[in-house]
């Protein structure tokens, strides 16, 4: 089917000190991250609160990663149809995860925070428009069971 998309990742667990999960500090919380066909593993850890390793991606940041990405590119995808050109396209997204005590927790919300550069001036309040369509059509947020909010900037190129 066309309209039915699936995807396969790998994982490995490369943690195990010699003692296994023998105690919650026992053990180590880097893994690997792969997909068929990618150049580069995603080298992956626990938050470092969560006694993780804060060189490596965790997966809290992994996801607030992932709706960014999917905004910018149904942005660009809905700029490109309304005749909106885009030069330049940033991204600051924060998230905030709320633990729930009894060693759980959830994301609360994500708030992105896009700055994007449009080529003439007569697009930039079409271009602040359009990011609730980006919004509608971003499958990672449809996804999610939290807000996901946007606080655009849009400028004009020099």
């Amino acid at each position: 089917m066309r309209d039915v998309h699936s995807y396969e990742v790998e994982l490995d667990w490369l943690g195990n000190r010699g003692e296994g999960t023998a105690s919650y500090r026992a053990y180590g919380r880097a893994h690997r991250l792969e997909a068929a066909g990618k150049l580069h593993p995603i080298e992956g850890s626990s938050d470092r609160v969560f006694h993780g390793d804060r060189e490596r991606w965790n997966p809290e940041e992994l996801l607030v990663g992932a709706l960014s990405q999917c905004h910018m590119l149904s942005y660009l995808h809905v700029a490109t149809n309304h005749g909106v050109v885009v030069v330049g396209y940033t991204d600051r997204a924060t998230g905030t995860m709320r633990e729930d005590g009894r060693g759980g927790g959830a994301f609360t919300e994500v708030t992105l925070h896009p700055r994007v550069v449009v080529r003439d001036a007569d697009m930039a309040e079409r271009a602040a428009a359009l990011h609730a369509e980006a919004a509608e059509k971003c499958f990672i947020a449809a996804s999610v069971a939290f807000p996901v909010r946007h606080e655009p900037e849009v400028v004009v190129a020099d």
